[in-house]
């Protein structure tokens, strides 16, 4: 393994990963404790506390590539049927450059507590959004993979698409502000992004 073939195996992209992106099991084996630390330090930069309780964790292409690989991993999957399973399970998550994808956590250390406020918190995964400075709110497209929630409880985990406009993403890239928040009746708080982040979801669009 060159460092050439590392760097290009473990790049950013925008879109989904393909089976040419990844280690295989051997590579991965020898690579795995250098990546490890990449992504630990890259997903610093994607993590916004919302409120005491809630957490987006932005995706993207390291993210997913780093899921995939502890599965294969964990798995022992190398049969090329396998790894397409999981590239097509993970592969929704990568922004496609339009748009910014997370996976949003409810957090509670107690599960008596966290059953509490899940009841409470109905249809939260439909109040969460982002605003580009100057715009309307843009409200997540959440769990388009299956129905996290019931009638009487939300889930503590949900993943979320946000698709911003052309005039968005050109206000963003010119420095426009981007807040994110939850406006439920139960949990209403709002955070302004910080700028490491707002700068590494600059290289979610196109």
């Amino acid at each position: 393994m060159t460092t050439d073939t590392m760097t290009r195996k473990g790049e950013k992209k925008i879109g989904p990963l393909t089976r040419e992106d990844l280690f295989s099991l051997e590579e991965y084996a020898a690579e795995r404790p250098e990546f490890r630390k990449k992504i630990i330090a890259h997903k610093k930069n994607r993590i916004v506390p919302i409120g005491p309780n809630a957490t987006i964790h932005f995706e993207d292409s390291l993210t997913m590539q780093y899921q995939i690989q502890e599965m294969l991993r964990i798995e022992r999957i190398f049969e090329p049927e396998g790894i397409q399973e999981e590239l097509d399970v993970y592969n929704p998550l990568i922004p496609t450059g339009s748009n910014l994808k997370a996976t949003f956590m409810f957090e509670w250390d107690d599960p008596e507590e966290r059953l509490k406020w899940l009841k409470k918190l109905v249809g939260a995964e439909e109040k969460i959004w982002v605003q580009v400075e100057g715009f309307d709110k843009v409200h997540a497209i959440a769990n388009e993979d299956l129905e996290r929630s019931t009638g009487d409880k939300t889930s503590s985990v949900h993943f979320l698409r946000f698709e911003l406009t052309p005039e968005m993403k050109e206000a963003l890239k010119k420095g426009a502000a981007l807040k994110v928040g939850v406006e439920h009746p139960e949990y209403d708080y709002a955070v302004e992004v910080p700028e490491n982040v707002r700068a590494s979801l600059l290289e979610d669009l196109d």
